[in-house]
């Protein structure tokens, strides 16, 4: 017996029927991406420039990548971005955004404005990749922000570790003048005592000639102290330190901010998977990933990890779950990522490179640690006067 047209039409509504509530099941996570940069002021030397879209192609990255593997689960990432040249007009556009519904934020901003942010956007989780500042991770922890960017302290111990390794325990240090100079500069000093480093002479670098002409001359000069077995350099602008390999008055390495250099990620990571995030990246932003990229990108996954364990997009069970140390995250490092419960800092193993090759990556072998190896790096949990996991739930 042939099917009536009837019968066909209600096969036909009933299929339909059936795939509507499918597509109304989709999950839509919305993210804001917040970057403001100050201006850094005049440059004593014309080094390679930061680029402009530092962490915001990470973070597009990112969606893709969550897109790739959340269509199956149905699941849809999308990224709101808000670049401002000033903090106020950021501040203002992202409270725009959170009355529009929006409550998951990559911020790459300053300490300042971030803490702002973190104040003005009530009850959203934002994910810090632009500052390293020791504070937030030390005292001023914020309740709602997570740090996907690696602190100075996490930096200068990598950097301390390596040397111990090395038996380069006599240090110069050379500070610029900015406060950002002298946070990084205060970082290494207590890397230095935390493994029994000497620094045996400090010297401020207060000079505002142009040390392209004049490097060769005076660079020797002003490096000639008490012997020393390595020469530390805090100039995170890049005023001067680019000067300082091969002219020191002893031939000694250069690390620090220029020379050998901690970093979070670095275009000769290559190993765990590495080389093909890489090649995804060059192939979207036509240059080479860098931290900020990597911290605005983990920071993305690490809420797409979290939703996808969930099954939600809610700004507190996200951050609940990233609290607890069972959030599961692959950041292509060789090792199992995850949030420290007292700071919101993520731990991460850090690549010491210099430019065209990565030397070593810390923590270094042997350092270790009774809960893990990882938290040798920074501030340790009695160093720290914040528990953010008391509040997690």
């Amino acid at each position: 017996m042939r099917p009536s047209r009837f019968h066909l039409l209600f096969c036909l509504l009933a299929l339909f029927g059936a795939a509507a509530p499918s597509a109304a099941t989709e999950l839509q996570v919305r993210i804001g991406y917040l970057a403001y940069t100050p201006d850094s002021g005049p440059l004593l030397s014309n080094v390679i420039p930061e680029p402009a879209d530092a962490g915001r192609r990470g973070a597009e990255l990112a969606i893709i990548d969550s897109n790739s593997t959340g269509r199956f689960l149905k699941q849809v990432y999308s990224l709101e971005v808000i670049e401002r040249d000033d903090g106020a007009s950021l501040i203002e556009a992202a409270e725009a955004l959170h009355r529009q519904g929006v409550r998951l934020f990559v911020v790459n901003a300053p300490a300042a404005t971030l803490s702002q942010l973190s104040a003005r956007l009530d009850g959203s989780l934002l994910f810090n990749a632009g500052s390293a500042d020791d504070a937030l991770r030390q005292h001023q922890c914020l309740a709602n922000v997570l740090h996907t960017l690696p602190s100075r302290a996490m930096l200068a111990d990598a950097l301390a570790q390596f040397l111990a390794v090395r038996r380069w325990t006599r240090w110069l240090l050379i500070g610029g003048a900015t406060a950002d100079d002298a946070a990084y500069a205060a970082a290494l000093k207590r890397a230095a005592k935390r493994f029994g480093h000497q620094i045996v002479a400090e010297k401020p670098w207060s000079f505002d000639n142009d040390q392209r002409r004049s490097a060769q001359a005076e660079m020797p000069l002003f490096t000639q102290t008490t012997e020393y077995d390595v020469v530390l350099v805090a100039d995170e602008r890049g005023d001067f330190g680019e000067y300082l390999p091969y002219q020191t008055w002893y031939p000694r390495p250069v690390a620090g901010t220029q020379g050998l250099t901690a970093t979070a990620w670095h275009k000769t990571v290559e190993t765990f998977g590495a080389a093909q995030l890489q090649k995804r990246f060059e192939a979207l932003a036509g240059r080479w990933m860098n931290d900020r990229d990597y911290a605005a990108w983990i920071a993305v996954r690490s809420i797409a990890s979290a939703v996808t364990r969930l099954q939600q997009a809610d700004a507190a069970a996200i951050r609940s779950l990233a609290l607890s140390e069972q959030l599961p995250l692959d950041g292509f490092k060789g090792r199992k990522l995850s949030y420290r419960p007292w700071n919101g800092q993520l731990r991460q193993p850090i690549p010491l490179v210099h430019p065209r090759a990565l030397v070593s990556t810390s923590p270094q072998e042997g350092f270790l640690h009774p809960h893990n190896e990882m938290d040798s790096l920074g501030y340790d949990r009695p160093e720290v006067s914040c528990e953010l996991a008391v509040n997690a739930n």
